[in-house]
């Protein structure tokens, strides 16, 4: 007998659910996030089960890599194309989980892309750059709001990211509460510096551009980090279909979904943001390249 699988993850438990080639609830339960408990439970269907179900959720690796090594087949589900039944008037975690299965008997489920095990550690990491580059941003903004308030001037971006000189503590001289605020800023931009300045070099001696990502170079305001995170954000290019595809991967696009939340007692409507922020943010890099130089 076919079993269908699915688990709806989150951050410490799941909710898996199984069900038969005919749709008929099988076994479901609870479970907590525990790799050992997930394969318990899991084992005695283990020969009858055809595909199980992860939705793309923010911790999604583990579970994934845990059962596709143990020789299941991995469908990971894309939450932002996934239609709930409409027949269905009430909705929690079991129910969520049971359609999950359902979609993959059926075959109408919405897959995502899963990343190569191997190379995730590397895109995280270059995720962790940027996450460091915009830290570092903010402090740099903050600090020349604190020069422009009390000297009337301020100092050139490069100026403040100079390591082997501190340009910014002598024109806060006058004040003490002043001057601290600016040589703590001073010194968390210096720190945050040096921790990108060593992702760059572990991420460049471990890879190198290959055709066709090595054209990135030719544009102007691209240098090799940020040819080298479109890259890894990219992946094979080939898995997107057409160019609208890419595109809207890259949230380049205005998204046609309207979700609706309450903030404050208040209904608000925002559009749904679907797509890989980081490479949102490339094009705002690259744009940036005749002011000042990116590496």
């Amino acid at each position: 007998m076919k079993l269908y699988s699915a688990f709806d993850l989150h951050s410490n438990n799941s909710y898996l659910a199984i069900i038969d080639e005919n749709g008929k609830r099988v076994f479901h339960r609870k479970v907590k996030n525990d790799p050992q408990l997930v394969m318990q439970i899991l084992n005695p269907f283990k020969k009858d089960i055809e595909g199980i179900v992860v939705e793309s959720t923010f911790n999604w690796y583990w579970m994934v890599d845990l059962l596709s090594d143990e020789g299941y087949e991995m469908h990971l589900a894309n939450p932002t194309k996934i239609q709930q039944y409409s027949g269905l008037k009430h909705s929690d975690d079991k129910d969520d989980a049971f359609w999950l299965a359902e979609m993959l008997r059926l075959k109408i489920l919405p897959e995502g892309y899963v990343y190569p095990k191997g190379q995730r550690p590397l895109r995280d990491l270059l995720r962790k750059r940027g996450h460091l580059v915009r830290l570092r941003t903010s402090l740099i903004v903050s600090l020349q709001n604190i020069l422009a308030r009390n000297i009337g001037d301020q100092i050139k971006t490069n100026d403040l990211k100079a390591l082997k000189e501190d340009r910014v503590t002598p024109l806060l001289a006058g004040n003490d509460d002043i001057s601290l605020a600016g040589r703590v800023s001073k010194e968390a931009i210096d720190s945050l510096t040096r921790q990108i300045r060593a992702i760059e070099i572990a991420v460049e001696k471990k890879m190198d551009l290959r055709k066709p990502y090595d054209l990135l170079l030719s544009m102007p305001g691209v240098g090799r980090v940020l040819a080298l995170t479109i890259t890894m954000e990219t992946g094979p290019v080939g898995r997107f279909a057409k160019v609208g595809n890419y595109v809207s991967y890259c949230r380049k696009v205005p998204a046609g979904r309207m979700e609706i939340s309450i903030c404050h007692g208040r209904m608000q409507r925002h559009q749904s943001l679907h797509g890989v922020l980081t490479l949102k943010r490339g094009p705002i890099m690259i744009g940036s390249g005749g002011r000042q130089t990116h590496r």
